[in-house]
């Protein structure tokens, strides 16, 4: 089964907790840092609410922050983009016979905005959402949930993630790993590559080529 990160791996949204994390920290008169974007990256809303309040030490409750944050969120997620060559290789895995889900830390409202608008949620069987486990991507039980709620094992199971610190987890949950190359996170391409079973820059690179749908009908 393949299992597919959302944000910056299907859909061109990571700019979008940039712009939203630099206007919530300009309002407080505070930079947006390396180490802030290490804190909240890739990470569920509850937890990246708590590392903000400690971190900048801030008065409000994580209730009031992440309220904030969805208020400059807004409705972004309906005009979030698809990522290069994505629909085009979900259309081939299905033509495939392969199953597929989503599994996420996004919030479930931005997920299936998304996934609705773009016409992509009938590829997936599932969407296993991190925030409602209680759990992050980097740790390799969410991994490990999402292969037992497929009835699969964790080693029948493929991911695809922008995240080195997701694709860990899932090698550690015993999965295979592609890296998905996003701008946001370019500074992680040598370790991603380094790291994973499969580093792409696009989706586009695992598209059959005409004369390979020959060879293969």
């Amino acid at each position: 089964m393949y299992f597919f990160d959302l944000d910056g791996t299907l859909i061109d949204s990571n700019g979008v907790w940039k712009d939203v994390d630099r206007a919530f920290l300009a309002r407080r008169g505070l930079p947006y840092t390396h180490a802030y974007y290490e804190g909240v990256a890739h990470t569920i809303f509850p937890l990246a609410a708590k590392f903000t309040k400690e971190f900048c030490k801030l008065p409000e409750s994580c209730e009031e922050i992440m309220s904030e944050w969805l208020e400059l969120a807004k409705d972004a997620y309906a005009h979030v983009g698809v990522k290069p060559g994505v629909r085009a290789y979900l259309k081939q895995c299905r033509a495939e016979g392969r199953r597929m889900a989503v599994v996420t830390s996004s919030l479930p409202v931005h997920c299936s905005t998304a996934l609705q608008n773009l016409d992509l949620e009938k590829y997936f069987e599932r969407v296993t959402y991190a925030q409602e486990l209680g759990l992050e991507k980097k740790q390799p039980d969410i991994w490990l949930t999402a292969a037992r709620e497929a009835g699969l094992r964790p080693e029948d199971c493929t991911i695809f993630d922008d995240s080195i610190a997701a694709c860990r987890g899932a090698r550690r949950a015993k999965m295979r790993v592609v890296g998905v190359y996003d701008p946001f996170f370019s500074q992680d391409e040598r370790q991603m590559r380094s790291f994973c079973d499969v580093y792409i820059k696009s989706f586009e690179e695992l598209l059959w080529m005409p004369e390979q749908k020959e060879r293969r009908g």
